[in-house]
Parts: structure tokens; C-alpha cells; sequence
């Protein structure tokens, strides 16, 4: 019996062992897109010891992204080696070392693991990074998506690589924030939610995951939230400020509703809600604001154009 237990427990760990190994571990990351989510993501990955690329349209945005990039990293060698300068020197100068940048894509992709893309929120132009670079990319490598509205399934039907393919959806500022949404299509294989579950800890995330739903979990609450606040406002119940100092004093948020609102910026929001309701147009939820609609239309988008809900100097 004590035989036969042992080598169950054998094969058992060989089975694991085999298994893990199946898993594509993520050591070579091109992240496509220059913006601050972009950056973002390969400043942390590269911190991690990932070898990473970060490909924009031009060298400007690029030097622009590198020197985001190393001031970010000042700021967080401030408080991680506070005492200890000359090693957040090196931690500075071996992070800076793993990133490499390039303005073609289809180029740099052939030796890549992993495909994370972080670029304007559209999915026509999102389709069509995906399926050019899915003729250059080798077989083995995962394909992912920092999107945080659109449908990932979507983009994964541009492809040949369905089962190598999934969401990743960061928050802003990348560095600070800590959770990493895990998105899993019907065609995700496991191997894929796997390595992608592994790599999100390996940058020092806490994953969590979720289906390809509409704003996956944080958006999917967050949105409807303020949007609902939107139209308590506009039905006359309680004035902006109000609303606001309610949130933060008696629910312990941070930022109340509208001030939030104009943080992330009005057209993102009304881009969200309006993507929502072409989904789903009877989900009360998602039904658009009058409000919301007219301030994007006089340009008033938040604190980037000096006035959203509130006036900013």
C-alpha cells in the first residue's frame, strides 16, 4: 500500500511537472504603444528582469516614453531604496538596460513570448495591429490586450492564435497600482490564462480574473457608479459637490464620483457608456447622459481641458 501511495504521488508530481512545463514562461515582452499605460507596463516588466521592447509610430514618442520612463523610476527608487542610493542607481541603470525601442512592430515581434498592446482605444485599428502582427509573431507567442472597455474576443477573432490570446488590463499609474486584470475568452486555452496569471505576479501584480464581460470588474462597477451619480445630479437630487463629499466621507472612497470623472476624462467615460449601450441598449446601466454628452461636446473634458464638471486653474 505504502508502495503503491508513493508511486501514485510520483507520477502525480511527474503529471505536474509536465504540466507546468506545457506553460510558456514569459522572459521576451513586446508592448506596443508609447503612451502612459504603455510605458507603464514595460517599466514594470523590464524592473521584473523581462527583456522588453516598446514600439510607438515614431522615435519622438519613443524619447518622449523613455525619459517617462526614467523619471518614473527615480520616483520609485526615492522610496524603495531611500537609504541605499548607489543601489537605486543600479536598480535605475539594469531596469533602462532591458528596454529596447523600435518603431516596427512586425520587426521585433519574431523572438517575443509575449504581445501586449496599449494603444488607442479602438478596435477597428486594434483588429488590425493584431492580425499583421500575427503573420510575424512565432507560434508560441501569447497575444494580449490593455483594453479596458472593448470586447477581447473581438480582437482574438483577427488572429489565427484564439487560444493564444487574452486580456491583461492594467490601471494608471501602472508602477503604482497593484491589480492586473486577467482576461479569459471561451477560446483562452489554459496554458495561455496560465502564463498570463504568472507573468501579471511575476511584475509584481496582484491578478485576478475575469471573463471577457463588459469592463471586465473594476470598469464594469466603476462606470455604471458614476454614471448613476451623473444622473442623480441631473435629476436635481443633490448637487456635484455633494455627491462627492458624500462619497469619499460616508464610503471611504478616495475621489467622490465627479471629481473622478473629470480625473479619467468625460469623452473616456461617454466612449465607454456609448460602446456599452450599442451592446446592450435596454440595460438601464448603460444608458447614455444628456449631461455627460453636451459637456464632450463643448470640448469640456476634465482636468486635461481645465474644465470638466469642475473649473481647474
Amino acid at each position: 500500500m505504502a508502495f503503491a501511495t508513493r508511486h501514485f504521488v510520483r507520477a502525480a508530481s511527474s503529471a505536474a511537472a509536465t504540466a507546468a512545463a506545457k506553460k510558456l514562461v514569459v522572459k521576451h515582452v513586446t508592448v506596443i504603444g508609447g503612451g502612459l499605460m504603455g510605458a507603464g507596463i514595460a517599466q514594470v516588466a523590464a524592473a521584473s528582469g523581462h527583456t522588453v521592447v516598446l514600439v510607438d509610430q515614431s522615435e519622438e514618442i519613443l524619447k518622449k516614453s523613455t525619459k517617462g520612463i526614467e523619471e518614473s523610476l527615480k520616483r520609485v527608487t526615492k522610496k524603495k531604496f531611500a537609504d541605499k542610493p548607489e543601489a537605486g542607481a543600479e536598480f535605475i541603470e539594469k531596469t533602462l538596460k532591458n528596454i529596447t525601442t523600435s518603431t516596427d512592430a512586425g520587426a521585433v515581434v519574431h523572438s517575443t513570448d509575449l504581445v501586449i498592446e496599449a494603444i488607442v482605444e479602438n478596435l477597428e485599428v486594434k483588429n488590425e495591429l493584431f492580425k499583421r502582427l500575427d503573420k510575424f509573431a512565432p507560434e508560441r507567442t501569447i497575444f494580449a490586450s490593455n483594453t479596458s472597455s472593448l470586447q477581447i474576443t473581438q480582437m482574438a477573432n483577427s488572429t489565427t492564435r484564439q487560444d493564444r490570446f487574452g486580456g491583461l488590463h492594467f490601471f494608471n499609474p501602472v508602477p503604482m497600482m497593484k491589480l492586473v486584470e486577467v482576461i479569459k475568452t471561451p477560446m483562452t486555452s489554459q496554458k495561455t490564462f496560465e502564463s498570463l496569471m504568472d507573468f501579471s505576479k511575476a511584475v509584481g501584480k496582484s491578478p485576478v480574473s475575469c471573463k471577457d464581460t463588459p469592463g471586465f470588474i473594476v470598469n464594469r462597477l466603476l462606470v455604471p457608479y458614476m454614471m448613476e451619480a451623473v444622473r442623480l445630479f441631473e435629476r436635481g437630487d443633490a448637487s456635484k459637490e455633494d455627491i462627492d463629499v458624500a462619497m469619499k466621507l460616508g464610503a471611504g472612497y478616495p475621489m467622490g464620483p465627479f471629481e473622478l470623472l473629470d480625473y479619467v476624462g468625460l469623452d473616456t467615460s461617454k466612449y465607454i457608456i456609448d460602446g456599452w449601450h450599442s451592446l446592450e441598449p435596454n440595460n438601464p446601466l448603460f444608458a447614455p447622459s444628456p449631461l455627460l454628452n453636451k459637456l464632450v461636446e463643448e470640448k469640456k473634458l476634465g482636468k486635461k481641458t481645465g474644465e470638466g464638471f469642475y473649473k481647474y486653474k
